[in-house]
């Protein structure tokens, strides 16, 4: 009986053994999103709870931020590994920045979810309907950054447009409240909180930008260099994972969501869920990644958003190509990242 005890023991000493090797041995990620836990953040923490990322050996732990600039800032301070953020403002940062050559590493919105939100009650139904009216527009916000190009596209007088400053907080509010005419920001994020408020639907104008001659991407997974360059395994276990969460979110948007709504107190699963389905329809799932698969680009068509870019945006450099911008190499393969 001794022997039988001292045995089980002996066994249960290399399991734990083999525990806490396995559990020393998980890469730690720290990942920062562009934005708070909303739903179209559901395949970043899917793929925790679904044990995606521990399943590749990795302990993820996700921060929220309050805009789309301070990923990129986070990322290239390395106080972050890899985020996500948009692209746009990327191609823009490594042209201030030529010494930080963060890149991003997997699209995730293949057609960005960048607008002009207004309401029909306050005459804004198309692009030049904005001229005499007030736009609200937070300083930092990923869309309002766009905004030349979107003048630019549509022949707008940007001289009668009257910009307001305003917080991320306050622009729906603002905009309910019929404080401004228009604001700039996420279709999925500004459409739901406006209707969230009591604004009838009928009553709302999504002016999505890449409807209205803005060609570029938007947002997308990007990564430290020095991270990059010593944990390349690290990062395309990342992905791999990640890739899993994105399949389960399209599969299933309605239990997903509710790893964003366990992270988010105030947050209502009805409300995420549009808001994550609206995304899946317009930014995620598009003609292009059903042709190429998930979180890929095309480098002639980040070229020519690149250029697009310099129409409104005085390069310090010389302009970037896409290929200075982009990083395939740590994608999943073809097979893994098709949409089903």
């Amino acid at each position: 009986m001794t022997g039988s005890k001292f045995v089980i023991g002996a066994v249960a000493g290399v399991a734990m053994a083999l525990g806490a090797t396995s559990a020393g041995a998980q890469q730690a990620i720290k990942f920062t999103l562009d934005w708070k836990f909303e739903g179209p953040a559901a395949p970043f923490v899917v793929a925790i709870d679904k044990g995606f990322y521990k399943a590749e050996g990795l302990d993820v732990t996700i921060d929220t931020a309050g805009g789309s600039l301070e990923p990129l800032n986070r990322i290239a301070s390395g106080t972050y590994d890899i985020g996500f953020g948009d692209i746009n403002s990327l191609i823009k940062f490594r042209d201030a920045n030529p010494n930080v050559p963060i890149k991003a590493i997997y699209m995730v919105y293949n057609k960005p979810p960048f607008s002009i939100v207004g309401r029909k009650s306050r005459g804004v139904v198309k692009p030049k309907d904005l001229e005499g009216k007030k736009l609200g527009a937070p300083a930092p916000d990923g869309a309002y950054a766009q905004w030349p190009i979107f003048v630019k596209a549509n022949n707008i007088d940007a001289s009668k447009v009257t910009i307001e400053n305003v917080g991320f907080p306050v622009r729906e509010p603002m905009l309910a409240a019929g404080q401004v005419d228009a604001i700039t920001g996420f279709s999925f994020s500004s459409y739901i909180n406006l209707k969230d408020r009591g604004v009838p639907a009928d009553d709302i104008t999504v002016l999505l930008m890449a409807d209205w001659g803005v060609n570029l991407y938007g947002n997308a997974i990007i990564v430290n260099p020095k991270f990059a360059a010593e944990k390349p395994d690290a990062v395309k276990a990342f992905l791999r994972a990640f890739n899993k969460g994105m399949h389960e979110t399209v599969k299933n948007p309605a239990s997903s969501v509710e790893s964003v709504i366990k992270r988010n107190d105030v947050a209502k699963k009805e409300v995420e869920l549009e808001r994550l389905n609206m995304a899946i329809r317009d930014n995620i799932i598009t003609p292009e990644v059903k042709k190429n698969g998930f979180g890929a680009v095309e480098m002639g068509r980040l070229d020519n958003s690149i250029e697009q870019i310099g129409l409104t945006y005085k390069w310090k450099g010389t302009p970037p190509k896409g290929a200075d911008i982009f990083d395939p190499s740590f994608l999943p393969d073809a097979a893994a990242r098709k949409v089903n």
